[in-house]
């Protein structure tokens, strides 16, 4: 900490970072033991948090984060959106093919933008904002995926008609990209996918996430 900073707030934004790793919850126990700090401080910085839904205590105690995390989250994508944009252009004129970066939501794959090709004589319409779970299409498979393996070696994902009948998909995840987990893929109406496609679209992923780092 420095004289320019807050540690109130400082303390506050490793709480909901603690939080957003579990997917059970954490007492004000295993908090305080967390932060090195007594169980009064976690208690008014859970109060504070509760007053604006960053966070939620369930009946037992737990404290998880609140759908107020989530409104927050939204106004995000369209500075993810901007930031990806050159990219999925990039993707989209060079294979000839829909190209799209897709975030997590909850258990959904949720696609925030989406380019498509202006030379080719047809392509698949897809649509930002268009959802599907996250094990089905390219998309979603390629993030779960990442979540299993090594993050220096995350590889691509190709899939066939998961989506849409007679499309073919390629993605690959963002990586080191924190607090964004998401991919980047295209979409064709193939049979199979061009074996130059998946190497192409992982470049494409790994451009994106510099520009967001």
């Amino acid at each position: 900490m420095t004289a320019e900073t807050s540690q109130t707030l400082d303390r506050g934004l490793r709480v909901l970072k603690l939080l957003a790793d579990t997917d059970h919850g954490l007492t004000v126990t295993e908090l305080s033991h967390k932060l090195g700090v007594n169980r009064t401080v976690v208690y008014r910085l859970l109060a504070t948090l509760e007053q604006h839904a960053l966070v939620r205590r369930d009946l037992g105690g737990r404290a998880r984060v609140g759908l107020g995390v989530l409104r927050l989250g939204h106004q995000v994508h369209p500075l993810v959106r901007e930031a990806a944009l050159p990219a999925l252009r990039s993707l989209a004129e060079d294979i000839g093919a829909t190209a799209h970066l897709t975030l997590v939501d909850g258990t959904e794959a949720l696609a925030v933008a989406v380019v498509e090709p202006t030379w080719t004589d047809y392509h698949v319409a897809y649509r930002a904002g268009f959802r599907h779970p996250l094990d089905r299409g390219a998309a979603g498979r390629a993030i779960l995926a990442a979540r299993r393996s090594r993050p220096a070696d995350p590889g691509y994902t190709l899939t066939h008609g998961e989506l849409e009948a007679g499309a073919s998909g390629a993605a690959a995840p963002l990586v080191g990209v924190t607090g964004v987990e998401g991919s980047v893929g295209v979409v064709m109406l193939a049979d199979s996918v061009p074996e130059r496609v998946g190497p192409r679209v992982v470049d494409a992923a790994r451009e994106v996430a510099e520009a967001l780092r």
